[in-house]
């Protein structure tokens, strides 16, 4: 993965800060960081951030970060608009051994949508060893708050890949599967989400890009 150029992140911030947004959008990032993802842990950072760069000419992006990791432990960090604090955060985090805890990411994206408007939140991960009915119950209802679940799944775990897909569909979000040699249609997919987190489905049809009718197609 290329390094990211800190210049470029200047510049566009710097362009940003020097007229009045557009548009603003809340979007939540949950990333699985147990055992299993630490191969990739340095790419997700990465895309991370570039997420931040790819909407800098809609809008205003301000991201949470919430990650699970070891025995028990899920961590949300504050929400920021620099994307090199939270790039700095993830590339301190080492990957532990541990369970899922998808369905505590979903609780509290709910419990922020109450205090908040969040716009999306994006899951990426690559197992789900909870039961279907936690999860469900916690997807119904960010479902209810109008707040879509883009799923993206790391490999070919099938109980992994039902589960994903279905939180996808109660909440009228999206899910797709990628694989260690696709992180830049990851990418893509979550410039994607972002640009929609910021100006919504009319944001993601102006893309026009295989990322967004992917998402558009199964949105609608």
């Amino acid at each position: 993965m290329p390094e990211l150029s800190i210049s470029r992140v200047d510049q566009l911030l710097a362009e940003i800060s020097s007229r009045q947004p557009k548009a603003r959008g809340n979007l939540i990032f949950g990333l699985d960081a147990t055992a299993s993802r630490e191969r990739t842990w340095d790419t997700a950072a990465h895309l991370q951030a570039q997420m931040f760069l790819e909407v800098a000419t809609i809008g205003t992006l301000d991201l949470q970060l919430v990650y699970f990791r070891g025995n028990g432990e899920c961590r949300a960090s504050g929400w920021v608009n620099d994307p090199l604090i939270l790039t700095r955060a993830m590339v301190k985090i080492r990957c532990e051994a541990g369970c899922t805890q998808i369905g505590r990411v979903l609780v509290h994206a709910a419990r922020e949508a109450t205090r908040r408007s969040v716009n999306a939140v994006v899951f990426v991960g690559d197992a789900c060893e909870e039961g279907r009915e936690v999860l469900v119950q916690s997807a119904r209802e960010l479902g209810g708050l109008g707040v879509p679940v883009f799923m993206f799944q790391e490999g070919h775990d099938p109980i992994a890949r039902a589960r994903f897909r279905e939180i996808a569909e109660l909440t009228r979000g999206a899910y797709h599967r990628f694989d260690q040699g696709s992180a830049r249609q990851l990418g893509e997919l979550l410039r994607a989400v972002a640009a929609f987190a910021v100006g919504g489905i009319a944001a993601l049809e102006q893309q026009d890009s295989a990322a967004a009718r992917l998402l558009l197609g199964q949105m609608r």
